[in-house]
């Protein structure tokens, strides 16, 4: 597509088009703060080009992974400005491959935003020399989490922002008038919804001993205690998540009153879906986040650093995340379910400064865009 005089060209970075819909709900709330002020022309770069375009309608979208330094220097070249973010994506294990992308916009002369970034686990010590060298030069640097602060700063970053996650700004998107009919719930007397996570780098703090076993007796439980049917709603729907979700219904006593969403949506049609779940239990953040802009009363099982932070926000207990055997689990469940009459207005109030909290990304982004347009 030919660049209209007067556009600004951005480019995006971060984990999309891998099918997360937390990574695309970040990219989405982005893309329409980006869209409001300004002519914008946006690329994006994706690990699937194809999905990125059919699900965002963005001018463009590079297969980032595919591409040699050689192969994305002028892709970058062409920019006014290149976002790194949102998400968690500054860890040991993938640290490396986000930044090679800012180090060539460092070489070229493009202006780096960091944007609503998480960061850790981070120990690795090229990575971290790394990333004072890559992020040095950024014009502003925004956080999503305290911890992500503390991970900067040691290395000798200066000028960090907390803010929150972009996708506390997601708005619903219609769903289908038969949608849950479709999926075998529209007579369901209570739903449950429950988001599960396989462990792995992102979340080290799991122990994979009798995993399976028990989510499986927490979702018997649920079912049991409080009469319900339970949705298992993958977030990550195209691989583990599904599989995962079918894993744990194995191991149940009660399968036949579980389901695992079969349909393929949008971030904002599970937003919107969230609306139907009298109660949830989740491990995946951004179903924790989804929840709360729906002030859907929830727990939040053992999962990582990320999602105690949310919770402190929200103000919300913390879930017991060392040693967590069965009983405990249960009977943290059982406590927030008798709760969950009083949940929703906490919840609400604390959503709303995280909100405003989120605002303060596009406020300093404005201000970055408002100055490179006075320069063309």
């Amino acid at each position: 597509m030919e660049n209209k005089p007067g556009k600004l060209k951005i480019g995006i970075s971060g984990s999309y088009g891998g099918f997360n819909l937390g990574d695309e709900a970040i990219l989405q709330s982005i893309l329409v703060d980006l869209r409001r002020d300004f002519p914008v022309e946006v690329t994006v770069f994706s690990r699937n080009p194809e999905d990125t375009l059919q699900r965002h309608q963005v001018e463009r979208a590079v297969p980032v992974r595919e591409f040699a330094p050689g192969e994305i220097l002028p892709e970058i070249r062409r920019l006014d400005l290149f976002l790194l973010g949102g998400g968690g994506i500054l860890y040991d294990e993938e640290a490396q491959i986000y930044l090679r992308e800012v180090e060539i916009a460092n070489e070229a002369g493009v202006p780096v935003m960091v944007y609503a970034v998480g960061a850790g686990p981070l120990t690795d010590q090229y990575s971290l020399k790394l990333l004072r060298k890559a992020l040095s030069p950024a014009v502003a640097i925004t956080v999503r989490e305290k911890s992500a602060v503390k991970i900067l700063e040691e290395v000798g970053l200066r000028k960090i922002v907390v803010t929150a996650d972009p996708a506390f700004l997601l708005e619903p998107q219609l769903l289908a008038v038969d949608a849950l009919q479709k999926e075998g719930l529209a007579d369901k007397k209570r739903l449950v919804g429950m988001s599960l996570r396989e462990p792995g780098k992102a979340a080290p703090e799991i122990d994979e001993t009798n995993y399976h076993e028990l989510l499986a007796n927490a979702a018997d439980f649920i079912i049991d205690r409080f009469d319900a049917e339970v949705v298992f709603v993958p977030m990550e729907y195209r691989t583990q998540d599904v599989q995962l979700s079918h894993a744990v219904i194995a191991r149940m006593l009660s399968p036949q009153r579980a389901t695992v969403l079969k349909g393929e949506y949008s971030a904002g049609q599970i937003l919107s879906l969230m609306r139907n779940f009298e109660f949830a239990v989740g491990m995946r953040l951004h179903f924790l986040i989804f929840a709360a802009l729906q002030a859907v009363p929830f727990v939040a099982l053992p999962y990582a650093q990320k999602v105690s932070e949310l919770l402190e926000n929200l103000g919300i207990d913390l879930p017991p995340l060392k040693k967590v055997n069965s009983g405990r689990l249960l009977a943290y469940i059982d406590h927030f379910w008798d709760q969950r009459e009083i949940l929703p207005k906490r919840i609400k109030e604390n959503t709303d400064l995280m909100k405003e909290r989120s605002r303060e990304n596009y406020r300093i982004l404005y201000q970055i865009m408002a100055e490179i347009a006075g320069r063309k």
